[in-house]
């Protein structure tokens, strides 16, 4: 029961420390097309987290593709496999960590690679699992209908 109630102090804690960092910007500082960047941003990265988590394990068969496409079919087997196990476990404590600190800017995460400073930005390349350039199988996508992610 002590536990419960300090996760539930924390969790309060964390969500006051959230809507009180969202206000602190002032919205006329950000340019016409970006004024619900201030909102959407955090909200993008617990999507992205949320996602990571729930679909990290389409990794493996992404990174046996990928072997494939570079090294041949044994390679993909073997090595595809156990480095689509390493970046599943890597993709889902990304989520994880995006998940927890979704309200705050993270050091060195900006919205652009080519950027700099704290950000809401991913952390890991691509941003989501399945990305339009890596949709190998037209799984997720039709690539004539969606226009390519900026990262």
């Amino acid at each position: 029961m002590k536990i419960t109630k300090m996760l539930l102090a924390a969790l309060m804690l964390m969500g006051v420390v959230a809507v009180t960092s969202l206000q602190a910007q002032p919205l006329s500082a950000a340019p016409e097309n970006e004024k619900g960047a201030v909102i959407l941003k955090p909200l993008e990265k617990l999507g992205r987290g949320i996602s990571n988590v729930a679909f990290g394990i389409f990794e493996v068969p992404m990174q046996m593709k990928y072997v494939n496409n570079r090294a041949g079919g044994i390679a993909g087997l073997t090595y595809g496999t156990l480095r689509g196990v390493a970046f599943f476990v890597a993709r889902v404590g990304v989520g994880l960590l995006e998940i927890v600190t979704f309200p705050f800017p993270l050091p060195d995460c900006p919205e652009t690679p080519e950027g700099f400073g704290p950000g809401y930005g991913p952390i890991m390349y691509p941003a989501w699992v399945i990305d339009v350039e890596h949709d190998w199988w037209n799984f997720v996508y039709d690539r004539d209908s969606i226009p390519a992610p900026t990262y």
